[in-house]
């Protein structure tokens, strides 16, 4: 079992709170912080430690943060994403919920990195219950001299305020967060400039998740070298996944990166396997907007080796045979599920969520719905998977933020990794139709005219 950075006391008793968050060494790292190092010195451990944003993308999180601007007389803030709305990901909301002063902890910290004297954490809108949870811990944390004017005689000052969402996925964009915390309605800006130049108000600014913003605690606590001895290669320290699916102990693990995909899905430790004994049929490793992969290469990398629970092993062979870890959002899928049904159910949603910016995801996830509704339903033609395969194929790479993507990736690996399931549909439609709905399932087809 490793040692947990994140998750070691998330089993305490009233952790949730000050007293029992203090007891067991919380804010030692802002001890540390603001009586023993410069702002640059904690950048660079943060640098050091090899730390990769952990709400997608997995940038560099050190470097991230030298880019940010620092003209004279003007604010900088630092703006925690906790607009966590990938299907299957929910490993911030678990921090957030059982952890909220592990979360202050490290915006604190990060703040006094970066300079940032009015920090802001932007949270989904449907965490209600975790807006009061935040709320009072920011309290008790004010209240206890953690946040307010010259904190532990420091001279930094700073003060933390949650800013509620309204429900939109496309806010997780970090440029749509800013424009939504500015009280616009949350479309992405074209960059350059970059919010590390121009951000909130015209400011300089950086946007980690909440996940990121965490895990500088362990490394101010343990130093930049020993966390980085955790994990393997480019994926230093622990991560966090979100487990859901067809698994018999769905949850939030803590994990090094090292372990393979095959003992994470099957150890007693993580997920348990599979209930009633079936078999892997594939799985969506980093939430619902990078590409599914089936069992075959799921297990084994492109080079035939164990494929790991990290960065570059899932990555491995590129989209055609690789993956991404993505936001650690992890679903398993069994042999008796059906692949169309799933990817209908992913793109319903990124039609849902798309901000109609663009033309080519404005249109294009609408014409991926219908494509997919009518080749679940027994209405499809062949010629469809083809159309859905130039669709995706012209939305990717042609937008102003990675939504086009998010959606085009999950179709492009569905048809590439399991097209004979694709031609059963439009081959069988009423042994299609009795499958997965029932007679009574039954709908006449979408208009789908591209």
């Amino acid at each position: 079992m490793i040692k947990k950075l994140l998750l070691e006391n998330d089993k305490v008793e009233g952790i949730r709170f000050y007293d029992a968050y203090r007891r067991e060494g919380g804010y030692r790292s802002v001890e540390k912080a603001l009586k023993t190092m410069t702002p640059d010195q904690v950048t660079d451990e943060v640098k050091k430690s090899g730390l990769r944003g952990r709400g997608g993308a997995g940038f560099p999180t050190g470097m991230k943060w030298s880019f940010i601007a620092k003209p004279e007389g003007v604010p900088r803030h630092l703006v925690c994403n906790a607009d966590e709305s990938e299907p299957g990901t929910f490993k911030d909301r678990y921090l957030m919920e059982f952890l909220p002063h592990l979360l202050i902890e490290g915006l604190i910290v990060s703040s006094f990195a970066l300079g940032s004297n009015i920090t802001y954490i932007y949270i989904r809108g449907e965490y209600a219950w975790i807006i009061d949870i935040l709320e009072k811990a920011l309290a008790e944390a004010k209240n206890n001299g953690w946040l307010g004017k010259d904190i532990l005689g420091s001279g930094f000052d700073c003060e933390i305020f949650v800013h509620r969402g309204a429900g939109a996925y496309i806010c997780g964009e970090e440029t749509a967060l800013i424009e939504s915390l500015e009280g616009k309605r949350g479309n992405p800006r074209i960059k350059p400039p970059f919010p590390a130049v121009k951000g909130a108000w015209e400011r300089p600014t950086v946007v980690n998740n909440v996940e990121t913003i965490a895990a500088v605690v362990p490394i101010i606590n343990i130093g930049a070298e020993e966390y980085a001895r955790i994990g393997v290669g480019k994926s230093t320290g622990t991560k966090l996944i979100s487990s859901c699916g067809n698994i018999n102990k769905p949850g939030v693990y803590e994990i090094d990166m090292t372990i393979s995909v095959e003992e994470f899905i099957f150890s007693e430790e993580y997920c348990g396997g599979i209930p009633n004994g079936k078999k892997l049929k594939a799985c969506i490793p980093g939430g619902s907007s990078v590409p599914i992969l089936p069992a075959n290469l799921l297990l084994k990398t492109v080079k035939g080796d164990t494929r790991l629970m990290n960065y570059e092993s899932l990555a491995d062979g590129g989209f055609p045979k690789g993956s991404m870890m993505g936001s650690g959002g992890f679903i398993v899928l069994d042999e008796d599920q059906c692949i169309v049904r799933h990817t209908l159910t992913l793109a319903r949603f990124y039609r849902h969520e798309s901000c109609g910016q663009c033309s080519p995801c404005r249109e294009g996830t609408g014409w991926m719905e219908k494509i997919l509704h009518n080749i679940e339903y027994g209405k499809g033609k062949s010629s469809d998977i083809d159309l859905l395969w130039d669709i995706q194929r012209k939305i990717e790479g042609n937008t102003i933020c990675p939504l086009g993507d998010a959606a085009a990736w999950p179709v492009a690996a569905a048809i590439r990794h399991f097209r004979d399931e694709f031609e059963w549909h439009v081959n069988n439609p009423v042994e299609s139709q009795k499958r997965n709905y029932g007679l009574a399932g039954y709908a006449e087809p979408l208009e789908a005219t591209v």
